[in-house]
């Protein structure tokens, strides 16, 4: 990354952070109760307060290649998601994992997923860009607050591929906050072919202290054949830890299916669990998890061929006008969590959701 392009950066988070609150304790914050969903558009954002609390934004600057939600927190406040720009401590890696997206690696040959303000100019002709198109509705209220949002998925002539119609719906209470995701693509002039990839779907990256300790470096590729160096960190403050709906645990995660994964560890002394909730109904179910020791942890239920070796295929295609639906929930909760327990939350989901 640039020098000028990292300051961009910081100075756009300054703005956000000195208008959520967050760091400036001067700033008054509304009282009421409930879920508030309130939007910002001179900061290009709209936060979500739970009991006058700060829990998330979704935030649409024009240093970032999508629309994302930034940053996460607990109950208690704590940051859930790595620092934008990252802080001290934490890792560099990927610059393009901010907060909690919803994007893909391969759409007609477009990269979606790489795409941020690093990419060499000689690999800008492959990227796309989600770009924040309007705030349909917000609805806050005592039990949840809603947003509606729309945005398109340009290819790198600028020509839209997708047009993206997102509903977000927030709730929390004194131990727990969730976020449902639901997301309808439709393809515009062209047909659109999401080709088997494992850089996708939902994604997010997550604070040094819920990272998996780490053992030795790593090297990543992408289907490009760009490779990112993750080192070996320091694993004092690691205390992350996966399970899948299927039973497996740390790295063994990545790459297998399942309704659900959690992520479990310590924020200082506070316990949280992180889980993330698949919908029968979504394309490629039960989804693979593309979840890594380092941070990442993603839900990818379309890369089929790349996350199974080879023995199964996908290749999800629209046709101009058709569409695809995506449900997700996304749990941020302030205590460990069993196979038992996420299996109930898992259940309570379908439920409100058929």
């Amino acid at each position: 990354m640039s020098g000028r392009s990292a300051a961009v950066l910081a100075t756009a988070l300054l703005v956000w952070v000195a208008a959520d609150g967050s760091k400036n304790q001067n700033k008054a914050r509304p009282s009421a109760a409930g879920v508030q969903v309130v939007p910002d558009p001179a900061n290009r954002k709209v936060d979500v307060l739970i009991d006058g609390q700060p829990f998330t934004a979704y935030i649409y600057p024009t240093t970032l290649k999508k629309p994302v939600l930034f940053p996460l927190r607990t109950a208690e406040g704590n940051y859930v998601t790595r620092g934008f720009p990252p802080g001290p401590g934490e890792r560099t890696d990927h610059p393009h994992h901010v907060g909690l997206w919803f994007n893909y690696g391969n759409v007609n040959g477009i990269d979606f997923w790489n795409n941020s303000d690093a990419i060499k100019p000689q690999d800008q002709g492959k990227m796309g860009t989600i770009m924040h198109r309007g705030v349909i509705a917000t609805k806050s209220g005592a039990e949840k607050g809603e947003l509606e949002v729309e945005a398109d998925w340009l290819g790198p002539d600028g020509k839209p591929l997708l047009r993206e119609h997102t509903v977000y719906v927030f709730r929390g209470n004194s131990k727990t906050r969730s976020i449902d995701r639901i997301t309808t693509l439709t393809a515009l002039e062209r047909k659109v072919v999401f080709t088997d990839d494992k850089e996708g779907v939902l994604g997010l990256r997550v604070t040094h202290a819920l990272e998996l300790p780490s053992e030795k470096p790593e090297t990543f590729t992408d289907v490009s054949g760009r490779t990112t160096n993750v080192p070996k960190a320091d694993n004092n403050l690691v205390t992350g830890d996966y399970l899948t709906s299927e039973g497996k645990h740390g790295d063994a995660v990545w790459g297998t299916r399942g309704r659900w994964c959690s992520l479990s560890g310590r924020l200082g002394q506070q316990p949280v669990t992180v889980t993330i909730l698949d919908h029968p109904k979504n394309p490629g179910f039960p989804t693979y998890w593309h979840a890594r020791g380092y941070g990442l942890f993603a839900a990818n239920p379309l890369g089929e061929k790349v996350l199974s070796g080879g023995k199964e295929e996908l290749n999800l295609s629209l046709e101009p006008g058709g569409s695809v639906t995506f449900r997700y929930r996304v749990l941020i909760l302030s205590e460990p969590a069993s196979a038992e327990h996420a299996e109930k939350l898992y259940q309570d989901f379908v439920t409100a959701n058929p």
